[in-house]
């Protein structure tokens, strides 16, 4: 989503609140000015990491089910498809920033991920702006642009390391399909500026990017220390709890995640550089939702 251009049929969540039930898509594009950064951003953003493509599940249905949307209905390609596409790129901001997406995860406008019409959910594309030969990886894990000449809504730090922060603009997208990430084949030929240099390591992220940044990929949990707020034997219980302490504390909506451990869902918020900084999340948590939430560290 652009925040220069207004984008018809692709309306606000308010706007299309009907059409998001039937379509389950968070990226649906504000009016001019209504979208963006936040006051504050994180700094740095420019070292968060593209996103590591993984073998994940691709259910039948659900988010990868025919939809319709102002009259016109699109159907996903098939888990194995592969895509090469040109057209023009937008990018959406904090308008949706720990709203759902389509596939029903928590939108980070400071992680690695990006909106497409058909593409199977989650899937992984490299794109290339050939404005200034930069190119990224980003998980696409939500539904749109529903304009016609629009391929593809980039995230806001996605669109950042790209250089289209400035508006609508062309790019090259080409997924990589679940065969190349079993043979690895997607790390050839990748773009030399994405290589570390010189053998070092690349640069660590600061404590603020790592602590906006949502796990890559669901189910799984990123290094460092998270704050669990319950644990229960159904999941409904953890989604309930996920909900409430996203609407209730500010901030923390991008954090929270489910994971599914020794039989019990754990509602864990995270990952955190330090345990100062979980510990001082947890304190938040326990003044606005009157719980005990506990830090965790996983290495």
């Amino acid at each position: 989503m652009s925040t220069s251009t207004t984008r018809p049929g692709s309306g606000t969540l308010l706007r299309l609140a009907a059409i998001v039930l039937l379509a389950g898509c968070a990226t649906h594009g504000p009016a001019p000015q209504a979208d963006g950064p936040e006051a504050r951003s994180p700094p740095d953003l420019m070292q968060v990491p593209d996103a590591l493509p993984l073998l994940e599940p691709i259910r039948q249905g659900g988010p990868n089910k025919p939809y319709e949307v102002l009259g016109e209905t699109f159907t996903p390609l098939p888990p194995e498809a592969a895509l090469s596409e040109r057209g023009l790129a937008s990018w959406y901001g904090r308008k949706f920033h720990g709203r759902r997406t389509a596939s029903g995860e928590v939108y980070n406008m400071y992680a690695m991920t990006a909106a497409h019409r058909t593409l199977p959910l989650p899937s992984y594309v490299r794109v290339h702006n050939p404005a200034n030969g930069r190119s990224v990886i980003v998980r696409v894990n939500d539904r749109g642009p529903f304009v016609k000449n629009r391929i593809i809504d980039l995230s806001y730090t996605a669109a950042m390391k790209l250089g289209l922060l400035g508006g609508v603009a062309p790019v090259q997208i080409e997924r990589i399909t679940p065969d190349e990430i079993r043979r690895s084949a997607w790390q050839r030929g990748a773009p030399a500026a994405s290589a570390v240099q010189g053998g070092d390591e690349p640069p660590a992220l600061v404590p603020e990017v790592q602590a906006a940044l949502a796990p890559p990929y669901p189910g799984v949990a990123g290094r460092g220390f998270w704050v669990q707020l319950g644990a229960f034997r159904e999941r409904q219980g953890a989604e309930q709890l996920q909900s409430q302490a996203g609407a209730s504390v500010d901030g923390l909506a991008p954090l929270l995640a489910i994971f599914n451990e020794q039989s019990l869902y754990r509602v864990q918020a995270g990952p955190f550089a330090t345990r100062d900084q979980a510990q001082h999340s947890a304190e938040r948590v326990r003044e606005r939702l009157m719980l005990v939430p506990m830090v965790v560290e996983r290495r």
